[in-house]
């Protein structure tokens, strides 16, 4: 009974789990830090001669890598005196380069710049269905009242600095200025217009625009432009902007509800093995009653056998005995009678005699015990039990297509990730015919360090249970740097490898994958079921 509850537990465990961890989700720091790589100052420039000097600046956050957002209001002066340029500053490393105005909305405060030199700049993910009434949020941006207090001049604006993260909640969508705002708690300054506001997964929701008046009792709000403005005014700009519509969710409560679904599949997988258990025995009683009425019933069909050829010797004896006695008396009363008149009848009756016992004392002997009842039930559940069921798994057979689906409610999604793919997985570990994947613990594993991108990717997949999973970390630029020069350490041999060098290669992968946080930025998982 105690079984039959197990997979009725683990629901319950995983439903509590669920609950323990629903609810706002935590911000990751990791997740905001990685957002913050990617917001840049915007100054606007004045010139003299040969001489530039900062007359005013703002914050912007990358859409593209090469591309800024920021508000119009923050590049106004640009705007109305040709004289000044605009420069834009990344957080993370890198050169101070100019900016190009590439279009000013006044309506709703924002305006977009390209880039005049490459600075490959981490574009930040707009959430596509923002929470807009509660939850935690974080204000980044450089405020001008932190430069002071950290005495920085002007010209030190030039030189890459990480934004100030403040948080706060959503308080509401409030539309004013004629636009959609929304209203939050996260502190803003005078320099941390056009910044962007995040979510707790690091996901815009709003640009930072300006704030209330409010005396010093006052509670201080402030308004973010909303992505409903923010999203038409970037597609009518054709940048092809990243959007995450998914809800964000944390690593704990992933992680939660993960072991509460190993725990339910474990207890569903004893209360399956405990029916089995339960059947086997059932099998095996009936089984051994069945055995033990065919043993019962050979047996005496066997000593039945015998006492019927026990009688049959007896009178085949009898016979022989009588022939003896009248071949006897033949030559007693007719001295000159053959002695093979009655011989023959003798011999055969004595023959007959022989052959029955030797058959009743056969037929006794192999009479069953009731010793042999456990090799007749054993041969019975053998014969009872599936084709192939004793057989192995053949090994090495991991090659094949696969159709993959992510499975939304076990990722946690920051980015935009295809809602499917296809795997083309070979026997040595080669994926879709370009792509040499590492032998690692019985899966295959591939570590991704791009040349350009701020991020390395660790996909897993196992083509046993049909799972693939990549974890994408975000990282800075020192870190990137690191992961480079360890990936520059070792070659990926091509989609011919052998057994030994995948399995030299996922050991390669390994070193690097130790350099990486604990924690990645982004879980992808897909179920896969094999089509080919």
């Amino acid at each position: 009974m105690f079984r039959s509850l197990l997979p009725l537990l683990a629901r319950l465990a995983l439903v509590l789990a669920v609950l323990l961890a629903g609810g706002p989700a935590a911000a990751d720091p990791a997740d905001i830090d990685a957002a913050a790589r990617g917001v840049v100052r915007v100054v606007v420039i004045g010139r003299n001669g040969e001489e530039i000097f900062a007359i005013s600046h703002g914050t912007g956050f990358a859409v593209a890598p090469e591309m800024v957002v920021t508000n119009a209001h923050v590049v106004s002066e640009a705007l109305d005196d040709p004289g000044l340029v605009l420069g834009i500053v990344p957080s993370d490393g890198g050169q101070a380069v100019f900016g190009r105005l590439v279009a000013v909305s006044r309506r709703n405060d924002l305006a977009l710049l390209t880039t005049t030199s490459p600075m490959r700049l981490p574009p930040l993910t707009i959430a596509g269905n923002p929470e807009s009434e509660t939850g935690a949020v974080t204000s980044v941006g450089y405020p001008q009242n932190v430069d002071r207090a950290q005495g920085l001049a002007m010209e030190d604006l030039f030189v890459a600095q990480p934004p100030v993260k403040s948080t706060g909640f959503l308080s509401g969508r409030r539309p004013s200025r004629d636009f959609d705002t929304l209203l939050h708690t996260a502190p803003i300054a005078r320099g941390s217009s056009g910044g962007p506001l995040l979510d707790e997964c690091g996901r815009v929701i709003g640009i930072n625009s300006f704030g209330t008046d409010s005396g010093s009792a006052d509670a201080e709000f402030f308004f973010a432009v909303s992505t409903r403005e923010l999203l038409p005014f970037l597609r009518a700009n054709e940048v092809d902007v990243r959007v995450n519509g998914l809800p964000c969710r944390s690593l704990d409560e992933l992680e939660a509800a993960e072991t509460a679904r190993e725990q339910q599949q474990r207890a569903a997988a004893d209360a399956e093995a405990a029916a089995a258990q339960s059947a086997l025995a059932s099998r095996r009683e009936e089984a051994r009653r069945e055995a033990e009425f065919a043993v019962i019933e050979q047996r005496d069909d066997l000593m039945g056998l015998s006492f019927l050829l026990v009688v049959v010797a007896l009178g085949a004896g009898g016979i022989a005995w009588r022939q003896q006695l009248l071949h006897e008396d033949t030559l007693a009363d007719e001295p000159d009678e053959p002695e093979r008149r009655y011989a023959f009848g003798t011999l055969a009756a004595g023959a007959v005699a022989l052959a029955a016992l030797a058959g009743a004392a056969g037929a006794w002997y192999a009479r069953p015990s009731f010793r042999d009842v456990d090799a007749v039930v054993a041969n019975r559940l053998r014969e009872a039990a599936p084709a192939g069921a004793d057989e192995p798994l053949a090994s090495g057979t991991t090659e094949g297509t696969f159709a993959c689906t992510l499975v939304e409610e076990r990722s946690r999604v920051t980015g935009e990730p295809p809602a499917a793919l296809n795997i083309d997985l070979s026997a040595g570990g080669c994926v879709n015919g370009r792509t040499q994947y590492g032998q690692e613990g019985g899966a295959w594993t591939r570590v991704f360090v791009p040349a350009e991108e701020a991020a390395v990717s660790v996909s897993r997949f196992d083509p046993a249970d049909g799972e693939f999973v990549t974890e994408r970390y975000l990282l800075g630029s020192e870190a990137m740097r690191e992961a480079r020069v360890a990936r520059s350490r070792y070659e990926a041999p091509s989609c011919a490898a052998t057994a030994e060098e995948a399995r030299a290669f996922g050991g390669d992968q390994a070193s690097l994958a130790a350099l990486l946080p604990a924690r990645p930025n982004e879980r992808l998982v897909y179920t896969c079921r094999r089509t080919g």
